[in-house]
């Protein structure tokens, strides 16, 4: 598997049309102005889509009908078509598969998870997709399996937020209307393989109105897996949203075989710019391992695991391996899982497992695979 070709460059295809999301608040009131129209109109476009979570013109009444036409057709078109939504774990999980302008297909996954105690709002997440396909070949993965298409645009990205903002506001999972808190870039693709969209979708989330969605940096996670200059580069951009390092070995020989990226950076690289970011951001990061039968649950991998993040601003996210089809590996049996748990925790390891969700729609970690 070491031998397998990493991607970093997308494949070239038809450019996605021009959003109001692609554009800064400036470039927008320039957008508008090109249409001879004042440059107001364009905060007024950004509050309903931003603000009032609304892509349709015709539901913008301040504006003159002349002006829902001629402004939505240049600034909101459709970017996200929907192919179908499948919905788990009783209503509080969908799963939505988007047709792209260029016939690419990607996933994005909301999940509600009710609150643990009285008295606090339910939490409401965004797993959205930052590729269509990726091309990091991670051979557990159905995404890394299916090689990598092309990036997404800002605004095809930013549309997975606004759409499963929406489906929550309209009250569409299990528990009625709520507000999107949450969003993790755990979906399609390597986020830090498409770097200069990543960064842009990520202003839009954080930006308040009407320049953007007004999330709280700490509520947005951006998954990596190791990618060690672009993790430099997301630390100089102080956002200082949370860094997810998929590690999934603590050993560069096992490592090499399942994240083959790890040919180029080895375990002790991506750990040394992730503790970089830590120290920069002054936050914590998050090691996700997904726990694979008699592959990488061993009890001295534990220990090693747990030697390496003793010192460090870390904790570990387990991830019961999700069946993607064509693969002979599975899920660690619970008592592995539980020495796995215990051997971190006896080096002082924070450590967690991840409340699997979507499993049965193929929604779940390493699942997505964005079939018609």
């Amino acid at each position: 598997m070491a031998g397998l070709p990493l991607v970093f460059d997308a494949p070239k295809r038809g450019k996605p049309p021009t959003h109001l999301a692609d554009l800064s608040e400036d470039e927008r009131r320039t957008a508008v102005a090109e249409l001879g129209v004042p440059g107001f109109r364009a905060d007024q476009l950004s509050r309903h889509y931003f603000g009032r979570l609304e892509n349709d013109p015709r539901a913008m009444t301040d504006l003159t009908p002349a002006l829902r036409d001629q402004l939505g057709a240049v600034l909101l078109p459709p970017l996200l078509h929907e192919v179908r939504s499948l919905d788990a774990d009783g209503g509080l999980t969908r799963k939505t598969v988007w047709r792209l302008h260029d016939g690419a297909l990607v996933e994005s996954v909301l999940m509600r998870y009710p609150a643990s105690r009285p008295g606090r709002s339910d939490r409401i997440t965004a797993c959205v997709s930052s590729q269509a396909g990726c091309g990091m070949a991670c051979p557990f993965c159905a995404t890394g399996q299916g090689g990598l298409t092309r990036n997404l645009s800002t605004a095809e990205i930013v549309e997975q937020v606004l759409a499963a903002a929406r489906v929550a506001a309209r009250g569409e999972l299990s528990g009625g209307p709520g507000r999107l808190s949450n969003v993790v870039f755990m979906g399609m693709g390597e986020p830090l393989a498409n770097f200069p969209k990543l960064l842009s979708a990520l202003h839009r989330l954080i930006d308040p109105a009407p320049a953007g969605l007004g999330l709280s940096r700490r509520s947005i996670t951006v998954s990596t897996v190791g990618l060690v200059p672009a993790i430099g580069r997301l630390a100089d951009a102080e956002l200082d949203v949370t860094l997810a390092v998929s590690l999934h070995a603590p050993d560069d020989e096992l490592r090499d075989t399942l994240v083959p990226v790890n040919t180029r950076w080895k375990v002790a690289e991506v750990l040394a710019a992730a503790d970089d970011y830590a120290e920069r951001t002054g936050r914590r990061y998050s090691i996700e391992y997904a726990m694979i039968r008699d592959v990488n649950d061993q009890p001295d991998r534990a220990d090693l695991l747990g030697t390496l993040l003793a010192t460090r601003l870390a904790h570990v996210n387990l991830i019961p391996l999700n069946p993607t089809p064509g693969s002979d590996w599975d899920a660690s049996p619970k008592p592995v899982e539980r020495e796995f748990v215990r051997r971190l925790e006896a080096h002082g390891v924070a450590v967690t497992v991840r409340d699997t969700r979507g499993r049965d729609i193929d929604g779940a970690c390493g699942q997505l695979a964005a079939h018609a």
